[in-house]
Order: structure tokens, then C-alpha cells, then sequence
């Protein structure tokens, strides 16, 4: 069957649904195999020749010639010398079948097919998509409200739902917001890709520093602990690889102008970042601040550490409900027990007091990250002075 109509319609059914053409073709071979099918009961002896340059549609199916009684693979002699006088029982006879050679349920069945399975090369196409952003952060909008749920839209006609116990608790939650959120997983399902996404996730902290702080794409500075209470405050320990780059300067940018948009993305959630150090005793007590550590005992084989801090800053040491102590901890892969002086004395803690500490508010008195600065954005604490009365 020739048509150059069809040629030029599959050119744009391929380009109106970003498909390969020949994927499509692959669709209608399909299809015609199975009309081919229904009509004969086999196309096990059947194929489909595309020729774009001749406009050319092919169904051809080969044949063993028998002497009588043929399957459905097979011709009689009798049938076979009606098309070639000098066939032989043995020989394969080939017979060109078009699709105007079909009935009518045979030609309803391949257009079936390539309908269902247009939809399915779609389908494939957007699982592809968003298979190749799992583990990575990308913008959706929420289109949809109920109690339990939110339904955002994440682009590609693909909508999913975010439980809103999994929602931050300062997120806004009206139709047409945006929200950054992390892919934790995508499957693929009988209805279609199903994306898996979270506010919650530690790994949403990282994908946004990664995006403002280009010294982390580059290598220059890495991210080499983190720990998150979702909400409410992350610890994030950071190294650089360049020793004239300082990596707490670089992740919080000029007056704090690329931290603050990990915030405002966070709906506010606190950061602190500190600089991460092979010295397990400067690790901690930076891990620790705005809390000042007096001491550190290290047990290097079980990877606990004994941190002993003035009275006046225990409650800040350890946190509201132990976050502070418990951050620390995760960020830096130690165990953390910290004491007072009072408490460190009554039990009878040996000690070697810290004659010097760098901390990273140093670092920042000497450059323009200023309070004023740094203030803008009131839950940013990184550089904060301790409140006693923050627990």
C-alpha cells in the first residue's frame, strides 16, 4: 500500500508527542502483526516493510508449501501454483498481504494498538524523564487541596500527592504555590510513572545549597555532614578543597545573599553551617556552637567524645529537647555526651582545658557577613550570639 499521507502524518504524530518515529513505527508494526493475526490465527510467518522513500506499507508472510491440509504457516501446492506456476511442495512462498486486504475487526484492532500504545510510549517517555531527576530537587505547584493531602503538578501532565504531615510546618499551602521538593523514588505502574517526592528530606537541604553555591558544584567546597530536624533547624558541615576558599563564606555568599534563599525556599527553617575539620576537637566545638566548648575528651576507637562547656551554656550546648546536642552529633558521625564545669567535677571528668578554638563567628567578624546583615532573616542562627534562654 503506498501513502504518502501516512508518512507525513507519522512525522507528526512523532514530532506533536516528542516520540521517536521509530517508535511509532514500531507501534503499527504491532498493530498490523496483530490484524494480521486475527484474520489468519498465526503471525509467527508474518512482517511489516516500511519503505519512507517508495511511501510503501508492506505486510508480507511466508509460507511452506505442503501438498493439502496447510496450517496456518502453510499453503497447498494447489493454492500456491495459483500465484507461481513453478512452485515445489517444500518450497517457501512469499505473499505480499496489505492492510486493505484485512476486515474490518482486524483493522479496529491495529488502530487500537497504536492508540494504546501512543499513550504508552508517553508514559515511558515521562517515566524516563523523571527517573533521570530521582535523588534531585526540582519546582512543583500545588494544584490541588484536601486535608490530608496536597497535589502538586510537577510538569509533563504528571500530577502526585504530598501527604501535609510531610509538609513543612511554615509551608503556604494555596493553589499556584510553589514548592521545591525532593524525589525520593519513581516507579512505574500500570496507570502510568508515580513520583515520590518529600519537604522532609535531609537530602532537600543539600540539592539547595548545592544550587546556590557554586564552589560545591565545581568540587572546590563539600558538603561533608548534615543533619536535619525538618522545619525547624539543620546542622551542615562543610569543607573546602582550596585552602583560599573558605567554605562557610562561600555556602552563606556576600551579607548571607545565598543562604537566605535556602531559607526563604525552606519557609524559614534555621541553618547553621560550620566548617568541618579532621581534628575531631575542633569538629565538635564548631559543631557545638554558638555554644562555647571549655574541653573535649575523644575516644577515637568508638568515636565519642566527652564535650564539657561553661554552666552558663549548657542549655544552649544541648538545645531545645536535646536538638542542638543531637544535630551536632549526626553532622559530625560522633557520639556527643556533653557536661558542665559543675557536672564534670562532681563526677570526678579529667580534662584538658581549649586554649584556642577558631570558630566560624571569628571568621565572620573579619568579613561583611555583619549582624545587621545576617538579621535580615531572623531564623538564620549560624552566626548568632546564645540566648539563655533559647532551650
Amino acid at each position: 500500500m503506498k501513502s504518502k499521507q501516512f508518512y507525513e502524518a507519522l512525522d507528526a504524530i512523532a514530532k506533536d508527542r516528542g516520540l521517536q518515529k521509530e517508535q511509532v513505527l514500531e507501534l503499527l508494526r504491532r498493530g498490523l502483526l496483530n490484524a494480521y493475526k486475527k484474520e489468519y490465527d498465526s503471525s509467527e510467518n508474518a512482517r511489516v516493510e516500511f519503505n519512507e522513500e517508495k511511501n510503501e506499507i508492506k505486510v508480507k508472510a511466508d509460507f511452506t508449501v505442503v501438498e493439502s491440509e496447510a496450517a496456518s504457516d502453510q499453503m497447498t501446492l494447489e493454492e500456491a501454483r495459483k500465484h507461481r506456476k513453478t512452485v515445489k511442495i517444500g518450497d517457501t512462498y512469499t505473499k505480499d498481504i496489505t492492510p486493505k486486504d484485512f476486515g474490518r475487526i482486524a483493522a479496529v484492532s491495529a488502530k487500537q494498538i497504536l492508540t494504546q500504545g501512543l499513550k504508552q510510549l508517553e508514559r515511558e517517555k515521562v517515566y524516563e524523564i523523571f527517573k533521570d531527576r530521582e535523588s534531585e530537587m526540582i519546582t512543583t505547584e500545588i494544584s490541588g487541596l484536601n486535608k490530608d493531602f496536597v497535589t502538586l503538578s510537577l510538569g509533563h501532565d504528571l500530577e502526585t500527592s504530598l501527604p501535609r504531615k510531610e509538609l513543612l510546618k511554615t509551608d503556604e499551602t494555596k493553589i499556584g504555590s510553589k514548592l521545591k521538593v525532593y524525589v525520593t523514588r519513581v516507579d512505574m505502574t500500570t496507570k502510568g510513572p508515580k513520583v515520590f517526592v518529600s519537604r522532609t528530606d535531609r537530602n532537600l537541604v543539600k540539592r539547595l545549597l548545592e544550587q546556590v553555591t557554586p564552589e560545591i558544584m565545581d568540587g572546590t567546597v563539600e558538603i561533608m555532614g548534615l543533619a536535619r530536624d525538618a522545619g525547624s533547624r539543620s546542622k551542615v558541615a562543610v569543607f573546602s578543597h582550596d585552602k583560599n576558599v573558605d567554605p562557610v563564606g562561600a555556602v552563606v555568599g556576600y551579607k548571607g545573599e545565598r543562604i537566605r534563599e535556602v531559607l526563604d525556599a525552606l519557609q524559614g527553617e534555621r541553618i547553621d553551617v560550620y566548617e568541618w575539620s579532621k581534628d575531631p576537637v575542633t569538629l565538635i566545638a564548631s559543631a557545638l556552637e554558638p555554644a562555647k566548648v571549655v574541653a573535649i575528651n575523644t575516644d577515637q576507637k568508638e568515636k565519642e567524645a566527652v564535650v564539657i562547656v561553661e554552666d552558663r551554656y549548657y542549655t544552649s550546648a544541648i538545645g531545645a529537647k536535646g536538638q542542638n546536642a543531637r544535630l551536632a552529633a549526626q553532622s559530625t558521625g560522633w557520639k556527643v555526651d556533653i557536661k558542665s564545669i559543675s557536672d564534670a567535677k562532681e563526677m570526678g571528668i579529667n580534662y584538658q582545658p581549649i586554649d584556642e578554638m577558631p570558630t566560624n563567628a571569628e571568621d565572620v567578624d573579619n568579613t561583611d557577613y555583619d549582624e545587621e546583615d545576617t538579621c535580615e532573616h531572623d531564623d538564620y542562627d549560624a552566626y548568632d550570639e546564645v540566648d539563655d534562654d533559647e532551650s
